[in-house]
Protein backbone atom coordinates (compact mmCIF):
# COMPACT_ATOMS: atom_id res chain seq x y z
CA UNK A 1 0.00 0.00 0.00
CA UNK A 2 1.75 3.46 -0.63
CA UNK A 3 1.41 5.80 1.97
CA UNK A 4 1.56 9.46 1.85
CA UNK A 5 2.61 11.06 4.97
CA UNK A 6 1.97 9.84 9.20
CA UNK A 7 0.60 11.53 11.47
CA UNK A 8 3.92 11.87 12.90
CA UNK A 9 5.09 13.84 10.26
CA UNK A 10 2.41 16.74 10.35
CA UNK A 11 2.64 19.87 11.87
CA UNK A 12 0.46 22.73 12.13
CA UNK A 13 1.03 25.46 9.84
CA UNK A 14 1.41 22.90 7.09
CA UNK A 15 0.53 23.29 3.62
CA UNK A 16 -0.01 21.79 -0.09
CA UNK A 17 -1.83 22.94 -3.01
CA UNK A 18 -2.77 22.38 -6.39
CA UNK A 19 -4.05 23.75 -9.40
CA UNK A 20 -6.48 22.82 -12.12
CA UNK A 21 -8.44 24.15 -14.96
CA UNK A 22 -11.71 23.94 -15.48
CA UNK A 23 -13.14 23.12 -19.07
CA UNK A 24 -15.69 22.37 -20.56
CA UNK A 25 -15.10 18.55 -20.61
CA UNK A 26 -14.19 18.48 -16.90
CA UNK A 27 -17.77 20.45 -16.53
CA UNK A 28 -19.55 17.73 -19.36
CA UNK A 29 -17.90 14.65 -17.48
CA UNK A 30 -19.08 16.09 -13.77
CA UNK A 31 -22.20 16.44 -15.37
CA UNK A 32 -22.69 12.98 -16.44
CA UNK A 33 -20.95 11.11 -13.17
CA UNK A 34 -23.04 13.63 -10.24
CA UNK A 35 -25.82 13.68 -12.92
CA UNK A 36 -26.10 17.46 -11.83
CA UNK A 37 -27.66 18.51 -15.13
CA UNK A 38 -28.64 22.00 -13.92
CA UNK A 39 -28.56 24.25 -17.22
CA UNK A 40 -27.04 26.91 -15.22
CA UNK A 41 -24.12 24.83 -15.91
CA UNK A 42 -24.82 23.52 -19.19
CA UNK A 43 -27.08 26.00 -21.39
CA UNK A 44 -25.44 28.63 -21.61
CA UNK A 45 -28.92 30.25 -23.04
CA UNK A 46 -30.53 29.64 -19.82
CA UNK A 47 -27.52 30.01 -17.84
CA UNK A 48 -27.49 33.67 -19.11
CA UNK A 49 -31.01 34.46 -17.47
CA UNK A 50 -29.40 33.73 -14.21
CA UNK A 51 -27.45 35.38 -11.26
CA UNK A 52 -24.11 35.15 -12.98
CA UNK A 53 -25.05 36.02 -16.33
CA UNK A 54 -23.52 32.98 -17.92
CA UNK A 55 -22.54 29.44 -17.12
CA UNK A 56 -20.73 28.06 -14.28
CA UNK A 57 -18.95 25.01 -12.98
CA UNK A 58 -20.21 23.04 -10.51
CA UNK A 59 -19.21 24.10 -7.36
CA UNK A 60 -18.60 20.69 -6.13
CA UNK A 61 -16.36 19.93 -8.69
CA UNK A 62 -13.91 22.68 -7.97
CA UNK A 63 -14.61 21.41 -4.15
CA UNK A 64 -13.09 18.08 -5.18
CA UNK A 65 -10.13 19.54 -5.79
CA UNK A 66 -9.90 19.84 -2.25
CA UNK A 67 -10.20 16.30 -2.16
CA UNK A 68 -7.42 15.74 -4.83
CA UNK A 69 -4.88 17.61 -2.12
CA UNK A 70 -6.22 15.76 0.85
CA UNK A 71 -5.82 12.42 -0.70
CA UNK A 72 -2.09 12.72 -2.93
CA UNK A 73 -0.37 15.25 -0.94
CA UNK A 74 -1.45 16.36 2.37
CA UNK A 75 -1.33 14.01 4.07
CA UNK A 76 -2.18 11.91 1.00
CA UNK A 77 -2.42 8.63 0.21
CA UNK A 78 -4.10 6.20 3.28
CA UNK A 79 -5.70 9.21 4.67
CA UNK A 80 -9.27 8.97 5.15
CA UNK A 81 -11.15 12.22 4.47
CA UNK A 82 -13.94 12.34 7.66
CA UNK A 83 -15.79 15.75 7.41
CA UNK A 84 -16.01 18.88 5.57
CA UNK A 85 -17.64 22.10 5.47
CA UNK A 86 -17.65 24.37 2.46
CA UNK A 87 -18.94 27.71 1.77
CA UNK A 88 -19.42 28.29 -1.73
CA UNK A 89 -18.29 32.33 -2.46
CA UNK A 90 -18.16 32.97 -5.77
CA UNK A 91 -18.60 31.29 -9.13
CA UNK A 92 -16.12 29.32 -11.08
CA UNK A 93 -16.30 29.67 -14.59
CA UNK A 94 -15.09 27.33 -17.53
CA UNK A 95 -11.82 28.18 -18.21
CA UNK A 96 -10.88 29.54 -15.00
CA UNK A 97 -7.83 28.15 -13.24
CA UNK A 98 -8.53 26.96 -9.57
CA UNK A 99 -6.24 26.49 -6.84
CA UNK A 100 -6.88 24.41 -4.12
CA UNK A 101 -5.30 24.88 -0.65
CA UNK A 102 -5.16 23.08 2.33
CA UNK A 103 -3.55 24.05 5.95
CA UNK A 104 -3.01 22.28 9.03
CA UNK A 105 -4.78 24.10 11.81
CA UNK A 106 -5.16 21.39 14.47
CA UNK A 107 -3.91 18.11 15.13
CA UNK A 108 -5.34 15.32 17.35
CA UNK A 109 -2.81 13.05 18.82
CA UNK A 110 -5.34 10.77 20.91
CA UNK A 111 -7.67 10.32 17.45
CA UNK A 112 -4.89 10.66 15.13
CA UNK A 113 -6.85 13.05 12.90
CA UNK A 114 -5.84 16.28 11.57
CA UNK A 115 -8.10 19.22 11.04
CA UNK A 116 -7.11 21.26 7.79
CA UNK A 117 -8.09 25.08 6.54
CA UNK A 118 -9.32 24.51 2.93
CA UNK A 119 -9.55 26.82 0.44
CA UNK A 120 -10.05 27.09 -3.43
CA UNK A 121 -8.84 30.61 -5.50
CA UNK A 122 -9.32 31.76 -8.79
CA UNK A 123 -6.28 34.46 -9.27
CA UNK A 124 -7.13 36.46 -5.52
CA UNK A 125 -10.34 35.71 -5.16
CA UNK A 126 -11.34 32.99 -2.52
CA UNK A 127 -14.28 31.00 -4.50
CA UNK A 128 -14.70 28.57 -1.79
CA UNK A 129 -13.60 27.92 2.07
CA UNK A 130 -14.09 25.78 4.75
CA UNK A 131 -12.72 23.19 7.01
CA UNK A 132 -11.90 19.26 7.34
CA UNK A 133 -11.06 16.63 9.20
CA UNK A 134 -8.77 13.51 7.63
CA UNK A 135 -8.07 10.14 9.90
CA UNK A 136 -4.59 9.83 9.32
CA UNK A 137 -2.35 7.02 9.47
CA UNK A 138 0.47 6.56 12.49
CA UNK A 139 3.42 4.73 12.80
CA UNK A 140 2.78 3.81 16.02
Amino acid sequence: MTTGLYFEDLFVGQTASLSKTITEADVQMYSAVSLDTNPVHLDESVARQHRYGGRIAHGMLSAGLISAVLGSQLPGPGSIYARQSLRFRAPVRIGSTVRAIVEITDLNPLSKKATLKTTCMVEEEVVIDGEAAVLVPSRA
